[in-house]
């Protein structure tokens, strides 16, 4: 399997992540061992204009890695227990992010951070060169539907119901 390149992630949010779906996510433990998923389903959240977007806030010292180039992580904690694993995407200062909401086995993202134990100190990772984590291509191609995003109502009725959440079949 290849590993995915820069030029993959250096697009437009709502081309990566549909492509993301089918792709092999790659973990690397400290102890050597590696696992692997395919990944099943993502959301999209592309910069400032997107009001369920983190970024639509501006640059903050949360925010500083969705403005960074393509294809690093972009780690956040939830309800003070949930780390939420999202891919930047697109070129820097055009703060755009893709939400990976689950792998196969594993449906939420919350679920899939605590099975590969994925913390704040990825954050900024990049998955082109790192040894712990990336993404390889699979030549799979699947079939997927589009949804609402989840858990965004306070984005408004526009935002909210952007059908940009894709998921495999």
């Amino acid at each position: 399997m290849s590993r995915l390149d820069h030029t993959f992630f250096r697009r437009d949010v709502l081309e990566v992540a549909p492509a993301l779906l089918g792709k092999r996510l790659v973990r690397r433990y400290d102890d050597g061992r590696e696992e692997s998923f395919l990944i099943t389903e993502t959301e999209a959240y592309r910069g400032e204009e997107d009001l369920a977007c983190h970024a639509s806030k501006g640059k903050t010292p949360r925010t500083a890695t969705m403005y960074l180039p393509g294809g690093v992580l972009y780690i956040y904690l939830i309800y003070g227990m949930y780390w939420m694993m999202n891919i930047v995407t697109g070129t820097e200062e055009d703060p755009q992010a893709v939400l990976i909401r689950g792998i196969e086995g594993f449906d939420g993202p919350g679920k899939l951070t605590r099975r590969l134990s994925i913390d704040k100190s990825f954050n900024a990772e990049d998955l082109v060169t790192s040894s712990r984590i990336w993404l390889e291509e699979t030549g799979l191609l699947p079939s997927y539907t589009t949804s609402p995003r989840i858990g965004v109502d306070y984005a408004g009725e526009k935002w909210k119901n952007m059908p940009w959440r894709f998921k495999v079949k």
